[in-house]
């Protein structure tokens, strides 16, 4: 059991004995809410606010409160305890437990941090999703590093999570696809025709058009146009499908399924507005369909079927969303572009009519990524002259640098990527600095070996030759490790674990250098490996949420 919840377990245990000794009145007094680490080291290793979050129970002054379960607070867990302030409780650990707690991180190796399982709690993320029409770009890429990371996140949390692309092939998109790639194949035979006012122009476009000329020459002259637009629909949707699968697996993001707009209809489409129907939340008017998102605070009724009998946007979401539901998750999560703001509740209100909690949907929005080079916003691709392209970013900085840059803010705060830093090989720039720590600790195990220093079995090892500040602050360091990982997917915040691999990383450059760890006496050097082998474990799994590869060498 983790220190953190042994000591919220013997406050608890206090509380229960003041009780029965008469110290403190009957009464539901609770679980102890909060247990954290102090901001300054005089003030204790943990403090605890449990006398305040009582005091309404007791009806008694948190000191007072404060000063009984002290009384009571006795374990061999804890050296000594202060009152601070209106009632905090400081606690300062016994140097047994810190070092009980390293022996727990080496003996559970490289799974610490991973939390117990949550067959409740099943989710599905659902990330990225672009219209696959074009390249990523840079927006997509901060959405691609922050949805994989949380899905990892969730899972060492012990949730039970899936991961989904929703490629949005079956909208008018998909046909202004075609009809751009065909104007670009006449246009290279020399004929006179123009993209389309709502196609694409981009210089992808025309090189899909190439390779189809390239490869099958002129032989879709001799179609009807309407015969050449359905060929070039399925073979640049295919290629642009492909294109994308790449970029996001060089970028170390897979998904567990690749959900087809396609594949709803007509049956689920179908299914999901006869429900809408029946429950009287749709209703025709001027030839089309609509539902009564006014119910809910829209500022208006929104269009499900057109009047032409084509479905909208929101028709497509609508049986994708119920679809999600039908399949059993507790909470689907979704991360939209900040743009999609207003159609959150919309989303919800179909949720709702269709018979779900709306709070089974999570949506999580995306803000903007600038990117600065030379201290200069960046807007145009050098290559193309349009935006950024994700390929583009991975070439120039590498794909660690670029998650750990995305995932070093919170999602709902706009992004300035320094491309300079990131590329730095330097300690100012926070990956690098990270993956030096695991450099370093790999050279440390090589040098070690060639020393004939054998190491592993910490049954054995003396821990409590490590004395030094920064040795204790680092074993201090990593006992917080778990209550981060199942905050930060409670708050959606694989930032939290970025910081926390940096803060990790910096106390152990700090350890490194302070602390001779080979050419000591075998029993000290043992225990500072045993010290660096668990800052291996944490680093390692720390960057696996985040996506980011810890190095051997560097």
């Amino acid at each position: 059991m983790e220190i953190r919840e042994q000591l919220r377990q013997l406050i608890e245990q206090a509380g229960q004995e003041a009780v029965r000794s008469g110290d403190l009145p009957e009464g539901d007094y609770g679980t102890v809410q909060k247990l954290e680490i102090p901001p300054r080291k005089e003030f204790g290793d943990f403090s605890s606010n449990a006398a305040m979050q009582w005091a309404k129970t007791a009806h008694r002054a948190p000191r007072q409160i404060a000063e009984i379960l002290v009384r009571h607070l006795q374990s061999g867990l804890i050296a000594k305890t202060e009152i601070a302030g209106a009632g905090f409780i400081n606690i300062f650990l016994a140097a047994q437990a810190v070092y009980d707690n390293l022996k727990t991180i080496l003996n559970t190796g490289a799974d610490y941090g991973s939390l117990p399982v949550r067959r409740e709690d099943t989710v599905l993320v659902e990330y990225v999703s672009a219209n696959p029409t074009g390249p990523l770009h840079v927006g997509h890429g901060r959405g691609a590093a922050y949805g994989s990371a949380l899905v990892n996140l969730l899972r060492a949390a012990g949730y039970q999570v899936a991961s989904e692309y929703y490629i949005n092939d079956a909208g008018n998109q998909i046909e202004h696809l075609a009809e751009s790639v065909n104007a670009r194949y006449l246009q290279l035979f020399g004929q006179d025709a123009e993209v389309p006012e709502d196609g694409y122009r981009g210089q992808d476009i025309i090189e899909t058009a190439r390779k189809i000329k390239d490869r099958d020459g002129d032989k879709y002259l001799r179609m009807t146009e309407e015969e050449r637009l359905s060929v070039f629909k399925d073979l640049a949707l295919s290629e642009k499908l492909a294109a994308l699968k790449k970029d996001l697996s060089d970028f170390h993001v897979t998904f567990d399924r690749w959900y087809s707009e396609k594949s709803l209809y007509p049956d689920r489409v179908e299914a999901a507005l006869d429900v809408l129907k029946q429950r009287g939340k749709m209703y025709e008017k001027d030839g089309a369909w609509w539902m009564k998102t006014t119910e809910c605070g829209d500022d208006k009724d929104r269009v499900v079927i057109r009047a032409n009998g084509v479905p909208t946007y929101f028709c497509s979401d609508i049986a994708y969303h119920r679809d999600k539901l039908e399949r059993g998750y507790r909470q689907l999560i979704d991360i939209w572009g900040a743009d999609h703001h207003g159609y959150i509740a919309r989303m919800k209100t179909a949720i709702d009519f269709l018979g779900y909690d709306p709070d089974r949907l999570e949506v999580l929005l995306l803000q903007m990524v600038t990117l600065l080079r030379d201290g200069v916003p960046v807007k145009m691709s050098k290559r193309t002259g349009e935006a950024v392209t994700l390929a583009e970013l991975i070439e120039e900085v590498g794909t660690d640098a670029a998650r750990y840059f995305f995932n070093s803010r919170s999602l709902d705060s706009q992004m300035e990527f320094d491309i300079d830093l990131a590329k730095r090989e330097s300690s100012e720039n926070p990956v690098y600095y990270i993956q030096y720590a695991s450099a370093r600790i790999h050279s440390l195990y090589r040098q070690a070996a060639e020393a004939g220093i054998s190491w592993g079995r910490w049954e054995d090892t003396d821990f409590g030759l490590l004395t030094e500040d920064c040795e204790i602050s680092l074993i201090k360091k990593m006992e917080e490790y778990h209550d981060l990982i199942a905050a930060a997917a409670r708050e959606r915040a694989p930032h939290r674990v970025a910081r926390y691999a940096y803060e990790l990383a910096s106390l152990f450059h700090q350890f490194y250098r302070q602390c001779r760890i080979l050419g000591v006496e075998r029993p000290l050097t043992e225990a500072r490996l045993g010290l660096v082998t668990a800052v291996q474990y944490i680093l390692v799994h720390a960057l696996n949420i985040l996506g980011v590869t810890a190095p051997e060498h560097m």
